[in-house]
């Protein structure tokens, strides 16, 4: 009587019970992962694919075996950042990763199409199909720590990948403006819900250091992320400046030669956090 065939807060031991389903992709049988961080914020246009890419920069130079599982289908950005066009490979065991020129693996749609210009015109079923494969269908051989990027907000992708990969923990990214703490807050709730610890934040865009006059200057009003990351129980793993550089390097592919080290703290941060 009254049954919301919700089993798990239910604990009757009726005829119908079932048992929670546990709704995880299989790694592939070739595949060897051993720490997963999901980088999200709860709006686009953030540096998302930024922070990917500067993460798995980082702890590549560092000795550890990095993947970018490029979960962002409709917008895929990281092969540009890392110069890769060509079409991913495979054979009858599974899909093999493209490898960057520093030994990065990188699995993303713009590696399947046959055009990478062409657009990706699918509904949400069909998305975070494809997300899953990524994680079940390719083989990922021996990494110490893989990023997923995911695309923007809290939607089907986010779920499914907090539902069917084990995310070990998650990077928030913002930028310093007035709704950065909706955006926070979107994010953290949504790993709360699910049950996926919050590694820390990070700020994009947080200031400008001028050249000449040598100051700091932040363009987008003043940085609120330290009391936001405190508000939520949570730390700041960088502040990452407006560098014209850095954005030369991802729109020329050449992410892997820049020289910046922004992303040390976090680096250490997350080694400590989660180690392999």
């Amino acid at each position: 009587m009254g049954c919301d065939h919700d089993c798990s807060s239910c604990s009757e031991n009726c005829s119908s019970r079932t048992e929670p389903q546990d709704l995880r992709a299989q790694l592939h049988q070739f595949s060897s992962v051993k720490k997963v961080i999901g980088v999200i914020s709860g709006k686009g246009g953030v540096g998302k694919s930024l922070v990917t890419s500067t993460m798995a920069v980082t702890l590549n130079r560092r000795g550890y075996k990095t993947a970018i599982l490029d979960a962002d289908i409709t917008g895929p950005s990281i092969p540009k950042a890392f110069n890769i066009h060509e079409r991913a490979k495979g054979n009858d065991d599974g899909i093999f990763p493209a490898t960057s020129e520093t030994g990065i693996d990188i699995m993303s749609i713009n590696l399947l199409l046959e055009n990478e210009t062409d657009p990706v015109i699918w509904r949400g079923a069909l998305i975070s199909g494809t997300v899953r494969q990524f994680w079940s269908d390719v083989i990922w051989a021996n990494e110490d720590y893989m990023f997923v990027d995911m695309p923007p907000g809290t939607g089907d992708v986010a779920l499914t990948v907090f539902q069917s990969i084990p995310v070990d923990g998650i990077i928030i990214v913002t930028s310093p403006q007035d709704l950065v703490s909706m955006i926070v807050e979107k994010a953290v709730k949504m790993a709360q819900m699910m049950n996926i610890p919050i590694l820390g934040v990070v700020e994009n865009m947080s200031y400008f250091m001028c050249p000449e006059c040598g100051k700091k200057h932040q363009i987008y009003g003043e940085s609120k992320i330290d009391e936001v990351a405190a508000r939520f129980g949570t730390k700041v793993l960088a502040k990452l400046p407006i560098d014209p550089e850095l954005a030369r390097s991802v729109d020329n592919g050449t992410v892997e030669n820049f020289e910046g080290d922004y992303m040390k703290e976090a680096a250490d941060a997350i080694t400590e956090e989660l180690k392999v």
